[in-house]
């Protein structure tokens, strides 16, 4: 299918299907650095053909490592406008745009029910309350005295 084949209004507006959602994951990161100008295609059709609000960020491979690059890339992420006029792609903004907001989690929220204003009322621990600091304090205070404590069966003779 060509970028330019997907008719206005978004598939699922048009087809009354709100369950469908499309992900932006391997394909955006094996695209964005060596084919920059595909994936703002690729971004730019989904968007068009789903909708902004129906674009989620849900980078699931491990493979390529830590996923703050591919943030970062698509927060630097504009569509050309050469492309927006041939394709009719709306432009993206800037790397805090409505369009990315929704895209990085404000679509997985509303899909999810999560209600993000109820979250601005609770305060969060700080990083020396929280589980895991617990659990590396109680780390670093084994570490000092050596042990010899061992796990599993042990086989008498």
């Amino acid at each position: 299918m060509r970028a330019g084949c997907i008719r206005w209004p978004p598939i699922s507006q048009k087809s009354g299907v709100t369950n469908v959602h499309a992900e932006l994951g391997t394909s955006f990161a094996n695209s964005a650095v060596a084919h920059p100008k595909f994936c703002a295609a690729l971004v730019g059709t989904l968007i068009k053909g789903m909708g902004a609000d129906h674009v989620l960020w849900a980078p699931t491979r491990f493979g390529n490592g830590s996923p703050q690059w591919q943030i970062e890339a698509l927060r630097r992420l504009e569509i050309p406008e050469d492309m927006q006029k041939k394709y009719g792609f709306a432009p993206l903004g800037g790397a805090d745009s409505a369009i990315k907001q929704l895209i990085f989690g404000g679509n997985a929220a509303r899909m999810y029910r999560i209600n993000l204003k109820a979250a601005d009322n609770i305060r969060m621990p700080t990083f020396s309350e929280d589980r895991l600091a617990a659990l590396k304090s109680e780390y670093e205070l084994a570490a000092k005295e050596p042990s010899n404590l061992r796990y599993g069966y042990v086989r008498v003779a």
